[in-house]
């Protein structure tokens, strides 16, 4: 609700609300506080300009079908928890990817949006709200919420037996098979995708052309020794029948530059160091952010804390590397920056809504900006508790 909105509202109670005698009841000063800091307007798809600054709130039931297995980074997802609500800022990036997904002539092959900025700014929280966007419209998601995890903390390695020369990621490969079922098991039970191939993991289990994706997904959950190799056919199904027209995918990774680090840690049986393109798990995601296939976008993060051998920059050219900038040019960059005033007191105000921060002056608010530099994350962790 803008100001003139909030006038012209304020006004109208005043005017008819003893006039025709109505019972309304408006705390001015609460309706006042709560235009400036909050929106109604909880469908991203509707988001715009107008809403820049503002918060909404994600259903619960959504958040728990986009973020059961991870995508919010750990101090806001506390927060959420705290607050028993999960609020989004609309910030400008997003707006302006939102906008150029609703422009997009998906006959074309498909577009790819860089996020970039230093470490804090809330790329996450940026994809969080375009990933929200993305199943409201529909898209089928790939979706990856730290590119990093799988080449620092995996569960398990193991010399694989489908992609010679490299290293499977077993179980990792089944939690986001199982990740990947739950953010689209509305999706997947309506959209009639069918393997256009047999695929053979061994002499007695094979999963035949014409067989529902779905039974696909559910042997790599339940074997996952196979679970690298069902990932990779999955990818190829999903690109064959985006191109088809089928479907329309999004595919998201925070921390691409992870994908194109030049150190790991994971080993083969020689104590060799493996790099990420040698890990069988990580290159179906390699393929399917080319621009080979259609119907479909690619939004990526570019992050200092994805690779530790490179942090002396935040630019994409920098952290990608020769290599990785040659994968995904063409591509829009899309910096993030710090909040601006606007959205820093956006944020403050959520917190005294939220009984959060209490009793700050105007010259406490003011020095939390300055010790903050109104950067998301050293704010967020400013007023953790204590």
């Amino acid at each position: 609700m803008s100001l003139r909105s909030y006038s012209l509202l304020r006004g109208i109670y005043k005017t008819y609300g003893r006039k025709f005698g109505t019972a309304i009841k408006v705390n001015d000063e609460q309706m006042f506080q709560a235009c400036l800091f909050r929106t109604t307007e909880n469908n991203p798809v509707n988001h715009n300009t107008d809403h820049i600054a503002r918060l909404y709130t994600i259903p619960k039931n959504i958040q728990q079908q986009l973020f059961q297995y991870g995508g919010l980074p750990r101090l806001f997802m506390k927060q959420v928890t705290t607050f028993q609500e999960c609020a989004i800022l609309i910030r400008q990036p997003a707006i302006e990817v939102i906008s150029y997904l609703s422009q997009t002539d998906y006959t074309k092959p498909v577009n790819k949006y860089v996020l970039y900025g230093k470490f804090g700014t809330g790329k996450s929280i940026i994809l969080s709200h375009i990933l929200h966007y993305a199943f409201m419209q529909n898209y089928l998601l790939v979706h990856i919420y730290w590119g990093a995890h799988w080449f620092k903390d995996m569960k398990e390695v193991a010399t694989s037996e489908f992609f010679p020369g490299c290293m499977d990621l077993p179980i990792d490969a089944g939690m986001w098979l199982r990740q990947f079922k739950t953010q689209n098991s509305k999706l997947l039970s309506q959209l009639d995708l069918k393997m256009t191939k047999d695929y053979v993991w061994n002499q007695r289990e094979t999963t035949s052309q014409g067989t529902h994706i779905l039974e696909l997904i559910d042997f790599g959950i339940n074997r996952m020794k196979y679970a690298c190799g069902v990932v990779d056919a999955l990818i190829k199904e999903i690109k064959l029948a985006s191109t088809a027209g089928k479907c329309k995918t999004m595919v998201m990774i925070d921390g691409f530059n992870a994908f194109t680090a030049d150190h790991t840690r994971i080993f083969d049986d020689n104590k060799k160091m493996v790099l990420p393109k040698q890990v069988s798990l990580a290159i179906p995601f390699l393929d399917i952010t080319k621009d080979d296939w259609c119907n479909g976008a690619i939004v990526l993060s570019v992050d200092e804390k994805a690779n530790k051998e490179q942090r002396d920059s935040y630019l994409p050219r920098y952290l990608l590397g020769k290599e990785g900038f040659e994968h995904l040019d063409p591509f829009v960059p899309i910096v993030v920056d710090d909040y601006n005033s606007a959205e820093f007191d956006s944020i403050i105000e959520y917190y005294k809504d939220r009984k959060w921060i209490r009793n700050i002056t105007p010259s406490g608010q003011r020095e939390l900006e300055l010790v903050t530099n109104k950067n998301p994350l050293i704010l967020i962790d400013y007023c953790k508790f204590l």
